[in-house]
């Protein structure tokens, strides 16, 4: 599995499937999602409507309607409270479920944001650790996935992600 971290607008991407940080709610927002929301146009809300919800630590999947990926996977992760009500796990959980969604419908290309670091305010650091420790669980597994994208908007978190590669994957991304 190829990974690398790139600073990109994820609406942009040509991939088989952009992973959204997105709430429970599927309602779209601000941030990552509601960047998703505007670049995929209104049919992407009513898809989240008919699905209903998705609890943290799991996902759906959507067409990507105007966007060039062709599917939206809807990765839900947790709001950071301190670290002790299982925020790495659900956050772990999240990526895992994105991933195996992502293996089900034979894609090969997916680009994840950074889940839970913005609004959520889940530490970049740690969570770049918890995304990479599960990338290196799903590659030593295997996976039909040939490529994981980490579109990155700023330079913060840029360097966490290419340095958490760098750590648990022992390559620069």
């Amino acid at each position: 599995m190829q990974v690398q971290v790139t600073a990109a607008d994820i609406t942009t991407l040509h991939v088989d499937a952009i992973v959204n940080a997105a709430n429970a709610a599927l309602s779209g927002g601000g941030g990552v999602d509601g960047a998703i929301h505007r670049a995929a146009g209104p049919e992407l809300l009513a898809a989240c409507r008919a699905i209903g919800g998705c609890p943290p630590g799991s996902a759906v999947m959507t067409p990507g309607y105007r966007l060039p990926a062709r599917y939206v996977i809807h990765a839900v992760g947790p709001v950071w409270r301190g670290g002790g009500e299982g925020e790495d796990h659900l956050l772990a959980a999240c990526h895992r479920a994105a991933i195996d969604l992502a293996v089900q419908h034979d894609l090969q290309a997916i680009a994840f944001p950074a889940i839970s670091c913005g609004a959520y305010r889940f530490p970049i650091d740690r969570a770049a650790k918890v995304a990479m420790s599960v990338l290196a669980e799903c590659a030593h597994q295997g996976t039909s996935i040939e490529s994981v994208t980490f579109a990155m908007v700023d330079q913060v978190t840029h360097r966490a992600f290419t340095q958490a590669a760098a750590e648990i994957l022992g390559r620069s991304a």
